[in-house]
């Protein structure tokens, strides 16, 4: 039987005093899509803060990495965060943006060598390789999510992280960009975990779903087996109904 990706035992994380995560075991399989559900505040981003290294926490986080699943840490975690964290609205583009991302000297030294040929390589995976000269305040929010995407694919990893891709995304672009995940997902067998509010692109993508609630798992399981009335009435309580609109909206 093939090992998971990674093992997360008891997890507890207090973050300013307050506990956020409090016990929390889970496995993830390799090569499959885990998603992440439940109300805001429950815990998500600080999980995937957790296998990220940004936040300090008690408990085991164990990788089974490679061909013979021995290391003790990922080759490479690939994230997408929710938003850009550098101003869009810098006179940049997204030739400039893979400059500042994949090359350490200063950006006027000169780009280096070979950066457009990667660079492009990188957006036709996420298939934009028509944004490389673009400013970055002109694309939208869905073709600055697929350069992010893009962005995380160097150096390929083994576990990829997203943390609501697709949110303010318009609902043809949110279709387009988790089609996308999806292809990616199978093309390059990339481990994948989200987490995200669209139950339906949950249960057209995913293949494991885990509920938090309150800072532990309330539920998990396939998606065919969680994301009906019981289990989102657990997860969500009373605002359910609002998860599950919000979810199959389209």
């Amino acid at each position: 039987m093939t090992k998971p990706l990674l093992t997360i035992r008891d997890l507890h994380v207090t973050l300013g005093g307050n506990p956020v995560l409090r016990g929390v075991n889970a496995e993830l399989a390799r090569g499959q899509v885990s998603a992440v559900i439940g109300m805001n505040g429950a815990g998500k981003t600080t999980l995937l803060r957790v296998l990220l290294k940004e936040v300090p926490y008690t408990g085991e986080v164990r990788f089974f990495c490679g061909h013979d699943h021995s290391r003790p840490t990922p080759q490479h975690i690939g994230y997408v965060p929710q938003k850009l964290r550098i101003d869009a609205n810098l006179p940049v583009t997204v030739l400039d943006l893979f400059g500042l991302a994949l090359k350490r000297a200063p950006l006027f030294l000169g780009l280096w060598g070979g950066l457009r040929a990667r660079a492009v390589k990188l957006l036709e995976a996420v298939d934009a390789p028509h944004l490389i000269d673009k400013p970055l305040e002109r694309i939208s929010g869905g073709e600055l999510q697929r350069v992010l995407l893009a962005l995380a694919l160097e150096p390929q990893p083994e576990l990829l992280l997203l943390d609501e891709p697709a949110a303010g995304i318009d609902f043809k672009m949110q279709e387009k960009f988790h089609d996308l995940i999806g292809k990616l997902n199978e093309t390059l067998g990339l481990t994948v975990v989200l987490v995200s509010h669209d139950l339906s692109m949950v249960s057209q993508i995913a293949q494991h779903v885990l509920c938090l609630k309150d800072g532990r798992i309330e539920c998990e399981g396939p998606p065919r087996a969680i994301l009906n009335a019981e289990h989102l009435a657990r997860t969500f309580g009373g605002q359910a109904a609002v998860y599950t609109h919000r979810g199959h909206q389209h």
